[in-house]
């Protein structure tokens, strides 16, 4: 990759911040092999850097390699279930590696983070902050002139960026494919787990051919999480049904829906998500669930990495990769490819 060729935007030079590496460790192998196929040689694409910690928990990034003039892509993953990190710690962390890979004259510096951190907070609802918008600054402000991420909880952060470009994945080619070879399709009706989610389960129900039906929620906007009612729109009885959504978090209106989906005559229930968080109370209510045999299967991806141990201790945890496809979006971003070809 000689620095000048009109075809790439310079030398590609992956970066990982500490709760980033296990995810940035599977797209290098990808992006090894996506190199090799079309260049015909191994090239490694990785550069160390080391993240220290202070004694009262300040974070800096130290690039241990020249990277001036390269294409850069720093991978964080803000949500670590392996790690007794905060969302805030790891965000501290990817803003001085982007800051860090600025002030190493970089020529182009891209932040792959698969879980957009604050992405719930991306409108006011009483006196309170947007907080989606101050990350698109704060990346932008530290460095970042590129944001790739997976299925963003609320389309309208794209618009809070001024200068830098974003890249929005989505994990339902992966998981689709995982429940055609994986699952009993038959019969199928593909249901969103709220309105919001509608253009997601649509499109799975286009995928599939199936029929389609939407959970209504009325929530309480003065408390967090909570859903005062919800009713079903659409027909599931005998029915097989796929439930998608972009996000699970403490997993308990999820619970809820899975109850109205049963109530209404549903034979089985699947559940996928892009973003497995299981923040909270959220592993014992899918547990139970489980047990109460509310839902058949739970299908996430190592955007948020559980572990092995995890799926071999939750029987009802399955997990599909999405390591490739960053992989291959960030290729085509360095060869200046489509990346919506890669989405279609």
């Amino acid at each position: 990759m000689a620095l000048g060729n009109a075809n790439h935007r310079g030398r590609l030079s992956l970066l990982a911040c500490d709760s980033g590496k296990p995810f940035a460790s599977r797209v290098h192998e990808h992006l090894t092999e996506i190199v090799k196929v079309v260049d015909g040689e191994t090239v490694s694409v990785a550069r160390s850097s080391e993240e220290i910690t202070f004694a009262n928990g300040e974070f800096k990034t130290v690039i241990d390699e020249n990277i001036r003039g390269d294409d850069v892509y720093i991978i964080q993953c803000l949500d670590d279930p392996l790690s007794d990190r905060s969302v805030n710690d790891n965000y501290m962390a990817l803003l001085t590696a982007l800051h860090a890979a600025h002030h190493s004259d970089a020529d182009s510096i891209t932040a792959v983070i698969p879980q957009f951190p604050y992405s719930r907070q991306e409108r006011k609802k009483a006196r309170e902050s947007i907080t989606a918008r101050l990350v698109a600054a704060q990346l932008e402000d530290a460095g970042a002139q590129r944001v790739i991420t997976l299925d963003i909880h609320a389309e309208a952060i794209e618009g809070f960026f001024e200068r830098a470009l974003m890249e929005d994945l989505h994990a339902s080619k992966e998981i689709i494919s995982f429940f055609r070879q994986n699952a009993k399709t038959d019969n199928l009706c593909v249901v969103a787990p709220d309105t919001g989610g509608a253009n997601m389960a649509r499109y799975y129900s286009n995928q599939f051919g199936s029929a389609f039906a939407v959970v209504d929620k009325a929530r309480d906007y003065s408390k967090t999480s909570v859903v005062e009612s919800m009713r079903l729109v659409g027909d599931v009885k005998g029915k097989t049904v796929i439930m998608p959504d972009d996000l699970v978090a403490t997993g308990g209106t999820l619970m809820n829906a899975c109850r109205l989906l049963k109530d209404n005559g549903a034979e089985r229930i699947y559940l996928a998500c892009s973003l497995p968080f299981f923040n909270g109370p959220a592993v014992e209510r899918l547990d139970q669930g489980f047990e109460q045999g509310l839902f058949e299967m739970v299908v996430g991806t190592d955007a948020v990495w559980h572990g092995p141990a995890f799926c071999e201790q939750h029987a009802w945890y399955r997990e599909v990769s999405v390591a490739r496809l960053f992989a291959q979006v960030i290729f085509n971003i360095n060869r200046r490819r489509s990346v919506s070809e890669l989405l279609r």
